[in-house]
């Protein structure tokens, strides 16, 4: 007979180890695969007894901050006692949705009440879906407009605060929400601004997994300065040098205006004993099909190995790589479903198939 699993046996195997990486705590958690599986299905059924099932809102409570540039900060959310993990499996991606009430109050007359508008906004959060007893968002401020701020809400947040958030839907990805054993042997990333957010938790699946998966994320913005998690993407390319490269690319400066800001190349040991040079790979400009076949591995019909390529940014960045995403008919008056529509821009130019990139 198989022991039965509990919440208890759940944390007793799971072995956690933190460092400290530029003020952000970095958790590396390591499971025994068969308890990991179960854990996901335990973890369903317990959350769903106990009322507080990933899928419903609930309040969450920030438990750190770190500022990572003037306007984003990472954030780290404590999961409820109920539930050891944010979803209801360690190795497929999640998406939470934070629901935020903004009141105004009416400044002209004390007769007249506050109003309060509601607004709500999805996140990818950074860790991996395996990690126990917390999460963390990577968040951009946008100053409050008029059916937005829930960004600014949240930098805005101090420790102790609660917010109130769903875990949404899996998000299929060609037909399946998994990033493991789909036959990707070469992974693309092509991220704008905080577009990295996804990334960062496919990255982290794909890099933890032994399958040996080849992964070339080219990370664009307008300035060296405005590049996020900079220090942890440059950890992991020591830490998989052999499967883990980053190129940068600029759209706010030239290759001589950064050439003479830009500090000399060097050489550092990897986690593997390997001398690298860990100089950064700098492109400039908003994308070209020579850029992708610098930057990115090559469609599957050029190699012998599958190619996946994931798009995440601002719609006009990701209508530039890849054509919109676009959305079903609408149902009930609600707006349609979310699809990816056809392939389209630089990376159809470049010779990829549709099956061959997704669009966050």
């Amino acid at each position: 007979n198989k022991p039965k699993m509990t919440l208890s046996s759940i944390r007793n195997f799971v072995n956690v180890s933190h460092t400290r990486c530029s003020g952000v705590f970095i958790t590396m958690a390591t499971v025994t695969t068969s308890l990991l599986s179960s854990a996901g299905m335990a973890t369903s059924a317990i959350s769903s007894a106990t009322g507080s099932a990933p899928q419903t809102l609930q309040p969450y409570k920030l438990l750190a901050k770190q500022q990572t540039s003037h306007d984003s900060a990472i954030l780290r959310f404590a999961l409820p006692e109920t539930r050891p993990l944010l979803g209801n499996d360690p190795d497929v991606p999640t998406c939470i949705k934070v629901k935020y009430t903004h009141t105004v109050d009416d400044e002209h007359s004390a007769d007249e009440p506050s109003t309060s508008d509601s607004y709500s906004k999805s996140y990818s959060p950074i860790s991996h879906p395996s990690t126990p007893g917390y999460f963390e968002l990577l968040v951009k401020s946008y100053p409050y407009t008029p059916g937005g701020g829930v960004g600014k809400f949240l930098v805005d947040l101090s420790v102790g605060d609660t917010i109130s958030a769903a875990v949404k839907s899996e998000r299929l990805m060609h037909g399946s929400p998994a990033v493991l054993e789909r036959n990707w042997k070469n992974v693309g990333m092509v991220a704008g601004g905080t577009g990295i957010a996804p990334h960062i938790q496919i990255l982290r699946i794909l890099l933890r997994d032994e399958a040996d998966a080849i992964v070339k994320l080219l990370f664009i913005n307008r300035h060296a300065k405005d590049i996020l998690m900079k220090t942890e993407l440059d950890a992991l390319v020591r830490q998989y040098p052999r499967r883990f490269t980053v190129t940068y690319s600029l759209t706010g400066v030239t290759k001589e205006e950064h050439d003479r800001v830009k500090g000399p190349s060097s050489m550092d040991i990897s986690a593997t004993g390997e001398l690298i040079d860990t100089s950064d790979k700098f492109e400039y400009g908003r994308g070209s099909v020579d850029m992708i076949r610098r930057a990115l591995p090559p469609p599957s019909s050029q190699s012998e190995t599958g190619t996946m390529i994931f798009v995440c940014g601002m719609d006009g960045f990701v209508e530039h790589w890849s054509g919109p995403v676009m959305r079903a008919p609408s149902v009930n008056g609600k707006k349609g479903p979310k699809i990816q529509g056809p392939l389209l821009g630089l990376l159809k130019d470049a010779g990829y198939d549709a099956s061959e990139v997704f669009k966050y």
